[in-house]
């Protein structure tokens, strides 16, 4: 069945603080299932991230052509506002783990976010991961501790960047008229399942699928396939 789907290239991004290995983990099985390139580019840290990151979408549909965009987290915010911006050049949309829409406000991955930056600010990364692994499961603070390290001096600027920065609007997922495919999990406070369906529900091709970070505990990939599988019922 999937041997007669040809789909484009997907890039896809890394949420606040985490990087491209953790998307590779999480999508590089489901999408290799359906033969479709993936590209993670690695997260330039700082204030300037997102910034960064649309960028190179820009020059990675520049070189492709259409391409499928997506992430986790804030990466999956960045991916729709990209998609909203270039209607001709996105060929469809997994978004995994969405955690507002419009202002960030008091969502809870936002507050998280700046907890953590202060936390940063005060006790530098290694005392940060340490705080951080005493209330994360193991595998969530082996992920963490290689993540943050990576974006060293930079992760501080770029958790208060991602923080404040508006998600796109449902009005504005209205508009992206694409194969989408978002992805939840239903035991995640920090990302709440009601925001993916949300997502889902305003995205006019839209598919919505479920799984839990308890699953992610065991298999990172569930969540990807939960993505690309809501994604494949949007085609």
């Amino acid at each position: 069945m999937t041997s007669a789907i040809r789909l484009p290239a997907a890039v896809l991004l890394p949420g606040t603080g985490s990087d491209d290995i953790f998307v590779r983990s999480v999508f590089g099985g489901p999408l290799a299932a359906l033969g479709v390139p993936m590209i993670t580019p690695a997260p330039a840290p700082g204030a300037g991230l997102a910034e960064a990151f649309l960028a190179e979408l820009d020059r990675l549909a520049d070189r492709h052509g259409t391409v499928l965009v997506g992430g986790i987290s804030f990466g999956a915010h960045l991916a729709a506002e990209w998609a909203a911006a270039n209607p001709g050049r996105c060929g469809g949309l997994l978004a995994a783990l969405p955690a507002w829409n419009g202002e960030s406000g008091q969502a809870p991955a936002a507050l998280a976010a700046t907890v953590t930056a202060d936390l940063v600010a005060a006790k530098g990364v290694d005392g940060a991961l340490a705080q951080a692994a005493a209330g994360s499961p193991e595998w969530l603070a082996e992920e963490l501790d290689r993540a943050w390290r990576r974006h060293g001096a930079g992760l501080e600027a770029g958790l208060r960047a991602a923080a404040g920065r508006a998600a796109p609007a449902l009005a504005d997922l209205r508009g992206v008229d694409v194969p989408a495919g978002v992805g939840g999990c239903a035991d995640d406070p920090v990302h709440p399942a009601s925001v993916a369906r949300e997502w889902a529900r305003a995205l006019p091709r839209g598919r919505y699928g479920e799984t839990s970070l308890a699953a992610m505990g065991r298999d990172r990939e569930a969540l990807g396939r939960a993505t690309v599988l809501a994604f494949l019922r949007a085609l």
